[in-house]
Protein backbone atom coordinates (compact mmCIF):
# COMPACT_ATOMS: atom_id res chain seq x y z
CA UNK A 1 0.00 0.00 0.00
CA UNK A 2 1.25 3.42 -0.62
CA UNK A 3 2.39 5.63 1.58
CA UNK A 4 -0.30 8.18 0.67
CA UNK A 5 -2.99 6.00 0.56
CA UNK A 6 -2.01 5.08 4.20
CA UNK A 7 -1.88 8.04 6.05
CA UNK A 8 -5.45 8.90 3.57
CA UNK A 9 -6.90 6.01 6.01
CA UNK A 10 -5.51 7.35 8.56
CA UNK A 11 -6.88 10.69 8.61
CA UNK A 12 -9.95 9.50 7.71
CA UNK A 13 -10.05 7.09 10.81
CA UNK A 14 -8.81 10.09 13.09
CA UNK A 15 -11.88 12.53 11.32
CA UNK A 16 -14.60 9.64 11.86
CA UNK A 17 -13.28 9.52 15.91
CA UNK A 18 -13.08 13.17 15.55
CA UNK A 19 -16.62 13.41 14.22
CA UNK A 20 -17.44 10.85 17.15
CA UNK A 21 -16.65 13.42 19.91
CA UNK A 22 -19.45 15.36 19.90
CA UNK A 23 -22.16 12.74 20.29
CA UNK A 24 -22.40 11.00 23.39
CA UNK A 25 -19.88 8.31 24.00
CA UNK A 26 -20.52 5.01 25.47
CA UNK A 27 -18.41 3.79 28.15
CA UNK A 28 -14.85 2.01 27.36
CA UNK A 29 -15.90 -1.53 25.92
CA UNK A 30 -19.13 -0.36 24.40
CA UNK A 31 -20.44 0.03 21.07
CA UNK A 32 -21.92 3.08 19.65
CA UNK A 33 -25.11 2.32 17.96
CA UNK A 34 -27.08 -0.78 18.25
CA UNK A 35 -24.68 -2.72 21.01
CA UNK A 36 -26.60 -6.31 19.82
CA UNK A 37 -26.93 -5.33 16.22
CA UNK A 38 -25.64 -7.81 13.47
CA UNK A 39 -22.21 -6.24 12.44
CA UNK A 40 -21.11 -5.71 16.28
CA UNK A 41 -21.80 -9.17 16.72
CA UNK A 42 -19.67 -10.40 13.68
CA UNK A 43 -16.90 -7.72 14.91
CA UNK A 44 -16.93 -9.40 18.27
CA UNK A 45 -16.88 -12.91 16.90
CA UNK A 46 -13.58 -12.06 15.00
CA UNK A 47 -11.28 -11.18 18.26
CA UNK A 48 -13.13 -14.06 20.08
CA UNK A 49 -11.89 -16.33 16.99
CA UNK A 50 -8.28 -14.84 17.34
CA UNK A 51 -8.29 -15.75 21.38
CA UNK A 52 -10.01 -19.34 21.22
CA UNK A 53 -7.56 -19.97 18.30
CA UNK A 54 -10.83 -21.37 16.44
CA UNK A 55 -10.28 -20.95 12.34
CA UNK A 56 -13.15 -22.48 12.07
CA UNK A 57 -15.40 -19.81 13.60
CA UNK A 58 -13.17 -16.78 11.99
CA UNK A 59 -13.87 -18.61 8.37
CA UNK A 60 -17.25 -18.17 9.14
CA UNK A 61 -17.27 -14.57 8.86
CA UNK A 62 -15.13 -13.45 6.42
CA UNK A 63 -16.69 -12.65 3.18
CA UNK A 64 -16.16 -14.40 0.00
CA UNK A 65 -12.95 -12.26 -1.75
CA UNK A 66 -12.18 -10.88 1.62
CA UNK A 67 -9.16 -8.84 1.87
CA UNK A 68 -6.67 -7.95 5.08
CA UNK A 69 -4.07 -4.95 5.08
CA UNK A 70 -2.05 -3.83 7.40
CA UNK A 71 1.37 -1.70 7.45
CA UNK A 72 2.88 -4.88 6.16
CA UNK A 73 0.53 -6.83 4.09
CA UNK A 74 -1.59 -5.06 1.20
CA UNK A 75 -5.28 -6.48 0.92
CA UNK A 76 -3.95 -9.70 0.79
CA UNK A 77 -6.53 -12.99 0.47
CA UNK A 78 -8.08 -14.84 2.89
CA UNK A 79 -5.20 -18.03 2.09
CA UNK A 80 -2.48 -15.35 2.48
CA UNK A 81 -4.07 -14.28 5.79
CA UNK A 82 -4.17 -17.37 7.33
CA UNK A 83 -0.62 -18.40 6.50
CA UNK A 84 1.15 -14.93 7.24
CA UNK A 85 -1.42 -13.68 10.23
CA UNK A 86 -3.28 -16.79 12.03
CA UNK A 87 -0.41 -18.37 13.22
CA UNK A 88 -0.36 -15.21 15.37
CA UNK A 89 -3.70 -16.23 17.42
CA UNK A 90 -1.44 -18.68 19.09
CA UNK A 91 0.62 -15.89 20.84
CA UNK A 92 -2.44 -14.00 21.87
CA UNK A 93 -3.65 -14.75 25.59
CA UNK A 94 -6.21 -12.23 25.28
CA UNK A 95 -7.66 -9.14 23.68
CA UNK A 96 -9.89 -6.14 25.30
CA UNK A 97 -11.68 -3.87 22.77
CA UNK A 98 -11.20 -0.20 23.98
CA UNK A 99 -13.57 1.50 21.99
CA UNK A 100 -16.16 0.43 18.97
CA UNK A 101 -17.66 2.95 16.55
CA UNK A 102 -20.08 1.09 14.18
CA UNK A 103 -21.93 3.29 11.19
CA UNK A 104 -23.58 0.90 9.23
CA UNK A 105 -21.01 -1.38 7.39
CA UNK A 106 -18.44 0.16 8.85
CA UNK A 107 -16.69 -0.57 11.80
CA UNK A 108 -13.87 1.14 13.82
CA UNK A 109 -12.16 -0.24 16.86
CA UNK A 110 -9.25 0.08 18.82
CA UNK A 111 -7.77 -3.10 21.48
CA UNK A 112 -5.46 -3.81 23.88
CA UNK A 113 -4.12 -7.30 23.13
CA UNK A 114 -1.75 -9.49 25.76
CA UNK A 115 0.74 -11.73 23.91
CA UNK A 116 1.17 -15.34 25.95
CA UNK A 117 4.70 -13.96 27.19
CA UNK A 118 2.52 -10.63 28.50
CA UNK A 119 3.20 -8.11 26.22
CA UNK A 120 1.17 -5.49 25.41
CA UNK A 121 -0.06 -4.56 21.60
CA UNK A 122 -2.27 -1.88 20.65
CA UNK A 123 -4.16 -1.71 17.57
CA UNK A 124 -7.03 0.11 15.60
CA UNK A 125 -8.62 -1.93 13.29
CA UNK A 126 -10.89 -0.99 10.45
CA UNK A 127 -13.52 -3.60 9.45
CA UNK A 128 -16.22 -3.21 5.96
CA UNK A 129 -19.08 -5.52 6.84
CA UNK A 130 -21.18 -6.95 3.65
CA UNK A 131 -24.25 -9.50 4.46
CA UNK A 132 -23.37 -9.89 7.85
CA UNK A 133 -19.68 -11.21 7.15
CA UNK A 134 -16.09 -9.11 7.08
CA UNK A 135 -15.36 -8.13 3.29
CA UNK A 136 -12.31 -6.08 4.56
CA UNK A 137 -10.45 -5.31 7.38
CA UNK A 138 -7.24 -3.21 8.01
CA UNK A 139 -5.38 -3.44 11.12
CA UNK A 140 -3.02 -0.59 12.44
CA UNK A 141 -0.46 -1.43 14.64
CA UNK A 142 -0.49 0.72 17.55
CA UNK A 143 2.94 3.00 17.87
CA UNK A 144 6.29 1.28 19.51
CA UNK A 145 4.41 -2.30 19.57
CA UNK A 146 4.27 -4.66 17.38
CA UNK A 147 1.86 -7.12 16.57
CA UNK A 148 2.86 -10.11 17.83
CA UNK A 149 4.51 -12.21 14.74
CA UNK A 150 6.23 -15.24 14.42
CA UNK A 151 9.47 -13.57 13.97
CA UNK A 152 9.63 -12.42 17.92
Amino acid sequence: MKMTTLFGRILMIWAFLSCQAGFSQPASGQVAGPQNGPNAKVVKAYYTAFEKKDWNSLQQILADGFTFTSPLDDHISVNAFKERCWPNAYKIKRIDVDKVIINGDDAVVITNGWTTSGKLFRNSDYFKLKDGKISAYECFFGPGINYPNSSK
